[in-house]
């Protein structure tokens, strides 16, 4: 019986409780009213939104830290914990005024020197913060809410920057706290956002829990995505991790479960048939498939061997894997960028048309030097999106011959082995799966994964000249023409030197109980605005 007719005879079957994954204690109906139960992605197994980039850590941080702005729905930044800010004539000195009465979640005032820290340690990590620090002059507290950040020459991208939804972003943690290496991990996660994190009843593996943050201070405006009104109609939230499908879509329609975030595409129909169930697409802008490479080590350190894969890899049987036999959740993807969006380019993406070589790619990978070493491919098992991907790739790496070391882990485990720049015997590794949003996607501005600055790009580290130099480019275009085409070149720079492999455009799912309203499309789950009648 394959996967997803087991899924299908499963889902209803029995439920989260009945399984002892959930204890349900009887609460009051006004209780039970604002405390939401939620299904992540993934495990939040660590909890540091600059250290590592996973969007389940992205997702937790925009409950506890906010950010001095936020982008919207439209996709412009919009002021958050900033009051105002002023730009010198020059472009050199930019100036920031904090909102009056901010506070973090242990009663102590959200200060300058908070906003300065904070900012020094994300802009160790962060492609944008990492062009900003090149340029800056100095990054100082005026005063308890002015913080004044100089530049040797003029970043117009610069509220952008602070802004933006994709990891890492800008979140402003108390002083003490955003002085640790920014390469270690926090031990202490106070914010200023509009719910607290309850360490105490953090179970890796099994929990988080957020509590409404009573001093918090939303904006007058209406929320949209990161920005605006962050209202909490919710006084507890509660993320359940339920690795297996089946079970979370039996708990979510025995009503133990209130959304669940990302729910694979073979149950959507049985959800659909539940009257109490509401499925829709989370996010139009929809998701990049990735199947990243480390550049530092053999074989992959040859660009004869990425360029192998991309000419054997199918994006079909990739997609295939992820959304199912529904053709409307998925397009192919000869290039990086977001299909149907202003930036989107085909440009250098021949080698990811047509059949597939097989035989062409084994030549090439024999040219590479590799010789039957074992290659680890860690795939975390407890994230569908990544499963998927994994499986796919390790029959095709056997069809090439590649000797593999397949790594079944949990998605925690990828994220903080992903970061090793050691040799892959050694507690490196070879390859992972990931995706990008949609929306971190639709311009080189943002996009992490896209850059190939060595030893500060994304994990792989990958080394790229060509691609740096039209990044550049982009940033330098006077209108969108001269975008477009620093973008073509772009796509095709970081298709010759792979940059990583794209396996495929898709979109997810998302799944709820009508009880619950508010529920906004985005790249994120959006708690804010979100209500629960009992």
């Amino acid at each position: 019986m394959d996967r997803r007719t087991l899924l299908k005879g499963l889902t209803g079957v029995g439920s989260l409780a009945a399984t002892g994954g959930l204890s349900m204690p009887a609460l009051s109906q006004g209780i039970e009213a604002r405390t939401l139960r939620f299904v992540p992605q993934a495990d939040l197994a660590n909890f540091d939104p600059i250290w590592g980039t996973q969007y389940v850590v992205r997702n937790a941080a925009a409950l506890v830290w906010d950010t001095l702005y936020g982008i919207d729905a439209t996709l412009k930044p919009q002021r958050q914990m900033a009051e105002a800010e002023e730009v010198s004539d020059d472009g050199l000195v930019w100036t920031f005024r904090l909102r009056p009465g901010l506070k973090f979640h242990d009663g102590e005032p959200v200060l300058a020197k908070d906003v300065v820290a904070s900012l020094a340690r994300w802009s160790a990590r962060d492609p944008m913060g990492l062009m900003i620090k090149a340029i800056q002059n100095d990054l100082v507290a005026v005063d308890d809410r002015t913080v004044k950040w100089s530049l040797k020459q003029p970043y117009p991208k610069m509220l952008l920057a602070l802004a933006k939804n994709n990891s890492p972003c800008t979140f402003i943690m108390p002083e003490r706290i955003a002085k640790t290496d920014p390469f270690k991990q926090i031990t202490e996660y106070v914010g200023s956002g509009p719910m607290k994190f309850v360490k105490s009843e953090w179970v890796p593996g099994a929990r988080s829990v957020f509590e409404k943050f009573a001093d918090y201070m939303p904006r007058q405006e209406k929320s949209s995505w990161l920005a605006g009104g962050k209202q909490m109609l919710l006084d507890r939230i509660e993320w359940v991790v339920i690795p297996d499908p089946a079970t979370a879509a039996a708990a979510l329609q025995n009503g133990e479960i209130d959304w669940w975030e990302n729910p694979i595409a073979d149950l959507v129909p049985l959800l659909k048939k539940n009257r109490n169930v509401s499925v829709d697409i989370a996010d139009p802008l929809g998701n990049i498939g990735v199947f990243r490479m480390n550049h530092l080590h053999p074989p992959f350190n040859n660009v004869k061997a990425r360029r192998a894969i991309l000419m054997a890899m199918s994006q079909e049987d990739y997609m295939r894997a992820i959304v199912g036999d529904d053709t409307a959740l998925w397009k192919p993807l000869p290039g990086y960028f977001t299909p149907d969006t202003p930036l989107y380019s085909e440009e250098g993406g021949e080698i990811l048309k047509g059949k597939r070589d097989i035989e062409g790619a084994k030549k090439l990978l024999a040219e590479s030097g590799y010789s039957g070493e074992p290659v680890s491919c860690i795939v975390a098992q407890d994230q569908p999106i990544t499963k998927a991907q994994g499986d796919v790739t390790a029959d095709l790496l056997k069809r090439l011959g590649i000797n593999v070391d397949f790594v079944a882990t949990d998605w925690g485990t990828v994220g903080s082995r992903r970061a090793q720049k050691s040799p892959p015997g050694q507690g490196g590794w070879h390859m992972f799966h990931t995706w990008h949003a949609g929306a971190d996607c639709l311009n080189p501005a943002s996009y992490t994964g896209i850059r190939g600055n060595g030893d500060k790009a994304w994990w792989g580290w990958p080394n790229s000249p060509a691609v740096e130099k039209e990044v550049a480019a982009w940033f330098d275009a006077k209108s969108l023409d001269e975008e477009k085409v620093a973008v073509g070149h772009l796509n095709k720079a970081a298709l010759d030197d792979v940059i990583y492999a794209p396996t495929g455009f898709f979109l997810s799912y998302t799944a709820w109980r009508k009880n619950v309203s508010g529920i906004a499309k985005g790249p994120l789950p959006f708690f804010w605005g979100v209500s629960k009648t009992a």
